[in-house]
């Protein structure tokens, strides 16, 4: 890599996903950081940096999935060791930005989470960040710091054409989703469906209508995250009562938190499609049905960008 004015390039790991940030410093060609990242019996975080840092340019890779706050506190703390050791840029590469889905006030007496996030970074000393399919695009405004904002859609979209669909159609699980269908189904040459869902009381969602050419046809569910899979399983039923031949489903970020592999194992799903930038645990390995891309070479690509100061433009289409 050419020399820039913030130093030499350093990939650091956190314990929320040490596979991806290996395979960012792979793709990169730059080893890892060496650090020690312990805790204490009470479970405070515990931080060491084993090698000097002064004037380079830093990026710690830490997606803030579950255990969120844990993973959170590492990230702090961390950059802040960083910071005080005279680090010449600080980047905060989170593929997955926890709290984001508490980002306005929609109801009476309670927080607007990720901008209390996004103030925490920045106080934590870090110059910038980079992160991957924001559940509203409009949280970068929270930040007062540069944020590159990456999607995962050419990952999906290389991976789903070179399938053998025939007739297809993506569907958008929601209106609020439908500009993300969109977008996947003129890349791909598809038929777009809308999936018109209600919300009950308690939260679980309901399917009502299902709007456009979808009977005999290869159904694509496109979503951003996949949490318990309530939507996931229903809207596959409701393609499937309305003449749907295959249905899959893709999504950037597989949380599948809760009920959601037992969900997705009994809907009439035949394959779930999401991508690594949160792990999936040893115990809940991706079976079957789902299957896994991975966004480290997108976000090597970004990392070396931003390092270099290049556009990151190229990588938006």
């Amino acid at each position: 890599m050419r020399p820039t004015g913030f130093g030499d390039l350093k990939i650091f790991a956190g314990s929320a996903h040490p596979q991806l940030s290996r395979e960012i410093a792979e793709f990169l060609g730059v080893p890892l950081g060496q650090a020690r990242l312990r805790r204490f019996p009470d479970t405070e975080v515990s931080f060491q940096i084993d090698e000097n840092i002064r004037g380079t340019d830093v990026f710690i890779v830490q997606p803030t999935s579950a255990p969120v706050d844990q993973h959170l506190m590492e990230l702090m703390i961390m950059t802040d060791a960083f910071r005080r050791s005279s680090a010449a840029r600080i980047t905060a590469v989170l593929p997955y930005y926890g709290y984001a889905r508490q980002d306005r006030k929609d109801k009476p007496r309670v927080p607007i989470s990720a901008k209390l996030v996004a103030n925490v970074l920045s106080a934590s000393g870090a110059n910038r960040v980079l992160t991957m399919d924001l559940h509203k695009a409009q949280i970068q405004g929270f930040f007062d710091i540069p944020v590159d904002h990456l999607f995962a859609a050419p990952v999906i979209i290389d991976y789903l054409a070179r399938q053998d669909f025939g007739a297809l159609t993506i569907v958008a699980p929601d209106a609020g989703g439908a500009e993300r269908a969109r977008a996947y189904a003129k890349r791909l040459g598809a038929e777009l469906a809308v999936i018109d869902k209600r919300r009950s009381d308690d939260g679980t969602a309901e399917v009502m209508n299902v709007i456009g050419d979808i009977e005999g046809r290869t159904c694509v569910i496109a979503d951003d995250i996949i949490d318990t899979a309530g939507t996931i399983q229903k809207a596959a039923q409701a393609l499937r009562n309305e003449g749907a031949t295959r249905v899959l489903a893709c999504a950037v970020h597989g949380v599948l938190s809760g009920p959601a592999l037992e969900r997705i194992e009994q809907a009439p799903l035949d394959k779930l499609i999401v991508t690594n930038t949160i792990p999936l645990a040893a115990d809940r390995a991706p079976v079957g049905k789902i299957h896994v891309l991975s966004v480290a070479r997108l976000l090597g690509q970004a990392i070396r960008s931003i390092h270099e100061e290049t556009s990151v433009s190229s990588l938006f289409v």
